[in-house]
């Protein structure tokens, strides 16, 4: 037994050649002596126990555990003993044989730990897709789930917000279970206040309403990036190194507290220039992606039908129409148009646009290729004659991946 602290306690069991029986009984009586003890304990760790199961003992002796870790076992199965851990803010289960059906308990997002449980590993499992039941777990702060073999981000990764409320400890509770917070509501047609009780297990007095912070999903098989991934606007961290990634969204600028964002070792040969707007970012990796060593030059055009022609030159010149002189289909075509970048040009394009990739300072720290759109070939980039320089000898450079400046990528994280 190691002391932690002043009415806490730890208890390790790790790495012990002890026989599933022998663990039992170890917990059991650990358990019967805490039952009566001033001190409750915390934390039980038992990675690398040959676990194959969860300790039946865990369903009874352990009220008050804060902090379970059971990693680098061979754990198929999260059994129902962990639903009776109704404290636990952290649980450890990496390296296990996590992922097939009833992986989880059933019961867990209508459990006590779905407004507990603040910190989940289940990294180095065999998860394929990111369980339902973890995207309803309420107070979740930090969900790693790197080295599984996941192929997509469900788009209800969403739900691990929580929706900003304004909170206020009345004198009448202090030193009670709940809160009293007013939640302003505000409908088209009605603004109204109303005050709800809330557990204090869901909020933090500094931050409001616990919201996930950390995300990390690296090393699996991951595609795409959902754009319901920019809903979470208290992410800090997000890990999507050693994918499939081939595009970011710029959705993903509407994540302003991010201050990491890890995408080294993906398919990237862009990134979208909404990125600029990450002014809180202070790392953002990027190594082993082609838009590193080698870039896009040579980007195929299609020449614009006969549809967007006519419906380009109702636009540059200003053709006036009204609804009842095209039919609908042309009315909402027309709506889609959009201006070239360029200042100079005054053009609009539709379906058919040249894609060019152009060098950007980010604040000052390091230049990224993103990814611009001109009405046609003969168009040139805004402020290209400016970048030509730079441009042309960032394109020198990335011809050999060995003679690419290190300063010119100064803060990415090429290392």
């Amino acid at each position: 037994m190691e002391e932690a602290g002043a009415g806490e306690a730890e208890l390790n069991l790790s790495r012990l050649t002890l026989s599933p029986e022998t663990l039992e009984s170890e917990l059991e009586a650990r358990g019967e002596e805490r039952r009566g003890a001033r001190e409750a304990l915390l934390r039980l760790l038992l990675p690398h126990s040959r676990l194959a199961s969860l300790p039946r003992a865990l369903g009874s002796g352990f009220p008050h555990l804060q902090l379970l870790d059971v990693s680098g076992n061979a754990l198929t199965a999260l059994g129902p003993e962990l639903l009776a851990l109704s404290g636990l803010r952290t649980l450890l289960a990496k390296n296990n044989r996590l992922g097939g059906p009833g992986a989880l308990p059933k019961g867990l997002a209508r459990s006590p730990l779905c407004r507990s449980l603040q910190v989940l590993n289940l990294s180095g499992n065999c998860f394929q897709e990111v369980p339902a039941s973890l995207l309803q777990l309420r107070a979740l702060q930090t969900l790693s789930l790197g080295g599984n073999q996941l192929q997509s981000i469900p788009a209800e990764i969403e739900n691990l917000r929580r929706s900003h409320l304004q909170g206020c400890l009345f004198p009448s509770f202090t030193g009670s279970r709940t809160l009293l917070l007013p939640v302003y509501l505000i409908h088209p047609a009605v603004a109204f206040t109303l005050l709800i009780r809330i557990p204090c297990s869901e909020v933090c007095l500094t931050h409001g309403i616990i919201r996930l912070e950390c995300l990390y999903l690296g090393g699996n098989f991951i595609k795409e990036i959902p754009p319901e991934l920019a809903n979470l606007p208290s992410l800090s961290y997000l890990v999507l190194c050693d994918n499939k990634i081939q595009s970011v969204p710029p959705q993903l600028s509407q994540l302003h507290s991010l201050r990491s964002l890890s995408l080294h070792n993906n398919l990237l040969t862009y990134l979208p220039r909404e990125i600029l707007n990450l002014v809180h970012l202070e790392e953002l990796s990027l190594r082993g992606n082609p838009l590193v060593v080698r870039f896009v030059r040579d980007l195929t055009y299609d020449p614009p039908t006969l549809l967007e022609l006519a419906a380009r030159t109702i636009k540059i010149r200003n053709i006036s129409y009204t609804p009842y002189d095209l039919p609908g289909n042309l009315l909402r075509y027309l709506s889609l148009a959009s201006n070239c970048p360029n200042p100079k040009c005054g053009g609009v394009y539709f379906d058919c646009c040249v894609r060019q990739i152009k060098f950007v300072d980010f604040c000052g720290k390091y230049r990224l290729p993103l990814m611009h759109y001109l009405c046609s070939p003969e168009c040139s980039s805004p402020c290209s004659s400016a970048s030509h320089s730079s441009t042309s000898q960032s394109e020198s450079d990335s011809e050999d991946e060995a003679s690419v400046a290190a300063h010119r990528m100064q803060k990415v994280l090429l290392g």
